[in-house]
């Protein structure tokens, strides 16, 4: 435990606010334990794909492998996915804990996850050099990017090799990437294009990440590496194909958003007039947004007052009759999620449905009746983890400007009221609250210090 003088800088205090547990019943983790030796059942072999997988440094809760071809007349890509419906019974002990659950949630200091360790960083998990029961997505796709066919079945998978973001980006950077993921520099950006022609609404605002410093705890800021953004293409693709297989045959579960109201886009509007950013009439929010430059004040600006138009996100399920709301208005067309089943509940029932209709079968009774109780179970779950992750960068923000009181720091104005605003501060990274008459949105101003308090988790600046 890190003693400050100020606070305990571990995050137990928030495990204990929110109600986390670490720790699963004797009788979920014998269930677990039982489910390692279980039979896959008779699936193909499809090991000779050579899969690789991208993730976060250290990550062991693999979900995704992929690889990609490129052919004479376009592309084929193969997406493995891992099968939790090969070690989860329904309506057993496990089954059950992972509902109360719903996602694994992502503290600094380690994870409370979602699935016992054993199944998530183990027999589940995708790792390299081991053959895997998975959930195989293969898509024959145009020369454009669009997917002509597109086939969902179980098998049996091995990853070939583990990489993380940055390690890929640099075998792009030098010419000589792995030849299952080569073709990303190709397929990524066509698809990037795709959304942007479908109006997709991306914000581009800096990500806040804790990091250990040996001591204690430091914020930082990554750039999105153009190999996240390539591969975060595959897995949309993948949700847009298993919310096209849901509609088409008129069950299953979709995360819907509804698209904005037309005064949050003229609010848009309005702020982007103010900061002297040109807006043609005919140019969608979500194409204004995709070719602004992210580093640039004014863009962090328009990026911060576009959150508005993504309000309303939620999880519809249907049986028999086509929702209302069908499409995400982030994604701009119709989506679900199937493709992080390790980490979040949702994505082993959508699965399941999917795998069902490729089949020509009736959905299993246990999953028709399972579909309406996702949405208000994954509601619950989005919002406690939303507030952990608040929390914890909270508690870092006070205590790493503790001590600072005083000091004045430049900063971006992303949103301003009438007495207060919101702040970027580059160094540290923080985003706070500023007091201020009429703060000007999207420039930078010099703010002071008033209060760092790690107790309340709470900063506050003033207008220097």
């Amino acid at each position: 435990m890190i003693r400050t003088g100020r606070a305990d800088l571990d995050f137990d205090g928030i495990r204990t606010e929110f109600g986390l547990r670490p720790t699963f019943p004797a009788e979920v983790l014998a269930e677990a334990e039982a489910a390692v030796s279980r039979s896959p059942g008779d699936r193909p072999d499809l090991t000779s794909i050579p899969l690789v997988t991208i993730d976060p440094p250290g990550a062991k809760d693999l979900d995704q492998a992929l690889c990609l071809e490129r052919t004479s007349s376009g592309f084929v890509v193969h997406y493995a996915i891992a099968d939790l419906g090969a070690f989860v019974t329904p309506g057993g002990a496990l089954d059950t804990e992972v509902r109360q659950r719903g996602q694994t949630v992502y503290l600094p200091d380690g994870n409370v996850p979602l699935h016992p360790t054993v199944l998530s960083e183990g027999a589940a998990s995708l790792l390299p050099g081991v053959v895997r029961p998975a959930v195989l997505w293969t898509f024959t796709c145009s020369a454009d990017g669009v997917p002509t066919s597109v086939e969902v079945r179980r098998a049996l998978v091995r990853s070939t090799a583990q990489f993380d973001y940055a390690a890929v980006q640099e075998t792009f950077d030098a010419g000589n990437p792995h030849p299952s993921v080569a073709a990303l520099a190709e397929f990524g950006p066509l698809r990037r294009a795709l959304a942007r022609e479908r109006g997709a609404i991306e914000l581009q605002l800096p990500e806040q990440e804790i990091e250990s410093n040996g001591d204690g705890w430091k914020l930082v800021t990554r750039p999105r590496a153009q190999v996240d953004a390539w591969n975060a293409e595959i897995s949309l693709m993948t949700g847009m194909a298993a919310a096209s297989l849901m509609l088409d045959a008129r069950v299953g579960i979709l995360r819907t958003l509804p698209n904005p109201d037309a005064a949050a886009v003229a609010s848009l509007r309005k702020s982007a007039a103010a900061l002297q950013v040109p807006w043609p009439a005919d140019v969608s929010p979500g194409a204004l947004l995709a070719d602004l430059d992210a580093s640039t004040p004014e863009a962090l600006a328009l990026f911060t007052d576009a959150t508005r138009l993504l309000r309303g996100a939620g999880y519809t399920a249907f049986n028999g009759t086509v929702p209302e709301v069908t499409t995400h208005a982030g994604v701009a067309a119709p989506y679900t999620h199937v493709t992080a089943p390790l980490r979040r509940l949702v994505d082993r029932f959508a699965t399941e449905a999917c795998l069902a209709i490729s089949a020509g079968q009736d959905l299993p009774p246990w999953l028709s009746e399972s579909l309406p109780q996702l949405p208000a179970l994954m509601g619950a779950s989005d919002s406690l983890a939303s507030k952990v992750e608040r929390a914890s960068l909270d508690l870092v923000e006070a205590w790493v400007l503790a001590g600072r009181v005083g000091q004045e720091f430049s900063a971006v104005v992303l949103r301003a009221g009438e007495q207060e605003a919101e702040v970027f501060i580059a160094n540290p990274p923080v985003l706070a609250k500023c007091s201020g008459k009429r703060l000007p949105e999207g420039e930078q101003v010099k703010v002071r210090l008033v209060e760092a308090d790690p107790v309340q988790r709470r900063v506050r600046f003033e207008r220097a």
